[in-house]
């Protein structure tokens, strides 16, 4: 059976009223009597009366409704992020719909076009893994589209975008290993194209640095998906136990946690008593025997800003130029 929503020309038509009068007793409009409205309003709420959100759009030419496009919803640092998000957007009148890339740019392009086609006022993107070409994006932005970049953000793009100090989050774990008297300091990271992937792989060199610590670009191992796939993370492990490390900073979410799965299994047991620091904010790793120094971010905070900037600017009354990075702070989670 198809579903059939009733519509204002229905209300009109059993009330014997003007669909206009029906359209402003609905909108509380001043013009229409006490009376009226309130004969409406019951008539409405009797038959379940639902707004046509398509037929509002094209009136308005909005649809309330924002894009967010994030590589995982799984993910517990973007899980986050989407409840910041959805604290704001549905305070403001704005409905979200959710896009995952799965590390793909042809699936993050595809989902740009979908969205922007379904008439979305505006977009939140963390950029894929693979993302090195965002002319399409740039395209957009030159037709006056509203975009926020958040977390994984292009350097040549004016816009509002979203990050957290990535550097100092990273010299802040690796200097906590190294004054656990640590010396041979891995680092497993994410895609070399990501912006988070550079920054924080710069706080890992500046901290070897400060403590008169060689770099060794042998103990750095790329994820192209960024622990995604757990095999990618298991031939990286199994790259620095064979050169030999005593701790390892971890620059994601899910990398952390697919090295903790890695290390559990038998044959990985010579890695079992090495110091790990990362960026996660799951809590998951606290049921894993290694104990973990947590970079946190404060995900909640970013989507919240995220969604207020991409409002103001899908609401701004004249084109906006001036852009700003808000950076905000990471946090030290000491589990040893």
């Amino acid at each position: 059976m198809k579903f059939e929503n009733y519509t204002i020309k229905d209300i009109a038509k059993a009330l014997n009223l003007s669909t206009s009068t029906i359209s402003r007793a609905l909108r509380d409009s001043y013009e229409i009597s006490p009376e009226t409205k309130k004969i409406v309003l019951e008539y409405a709420k009797k038959i379940n009366y639902r707004a046509n959100p398509i037929a509002r759009s094209l009136k308005e030419r909005r649809s309330h409704s924002i894009g967010v496009i994030v590589s995982e919803i799984a993910n517990n640092f973007f899980s986050q992020v989407i409840s910041g998000v959805e604290s704001i957007a549905y305070d403001k009148n704005f409905q979200i719909i959710i896009s995952q890339t799965h590390e793909s740019s042809e699936r993050e392009r595809l989902n740009v076009e979908y969205l922007t086609s379904r008439s979305i006022d505006g977009l939140l993107i963390a950029l894929s893994s693979e993302t090195e070409d965002i002319a399409y994006l740039h395209q957009l932005k030159e037709r006056g589209f509203p975009i926020v970049f958040f977390d994984r953000i292009p350097q040549q793009f004016d816009t509002y975008k979203v990050i957290v100090n990535n550097q100092q989050g990273a010299y802040d774990a690796t200097q906590h290993l190294i004054k656990l008297g640590k010396k041979k300091i891995a680092h497993l990271t994410n895609s070399k194209s990501l912006s988070i992937t550079k920054d924080r792989l710069v706080g890992y060199k500046k901290a070897l640095m400060a403590n008169h610590i060689d770099f060794d670009p042998n103990l750095v191992k790329y994820c192209q998906h960024g622990g995604l796939h757990l095999e990618e993370v298991e031939k990286a492990v199994e790259e620095l136990l064979r050169i030999g490390f005593d701790a390892i900073f971890i620059s994601g979410d899910k990398l952390t946690t697919g090295y903790l799965h890695v290390i559990k299994k038998s044959h990985f047991g010579a890695a079992q008593g090495i110091a790990i620091a990362g960026f996660t904010n799951s809590n998951v790793v606290d049921l894993f025997s290694a104990k973990v120094t947590a970079i946190r971010q404060p995900a909640f905070e970013m989507g919240k800003i995220a969604t207020e900037l991409l409002i103001n600017l899908i609401e701004a009354k004249y084109p906006i130029a001036e852009f700003e990075t808000r950076v905000l702070p990471t946090e030290l989670i000491n589990n040893d």
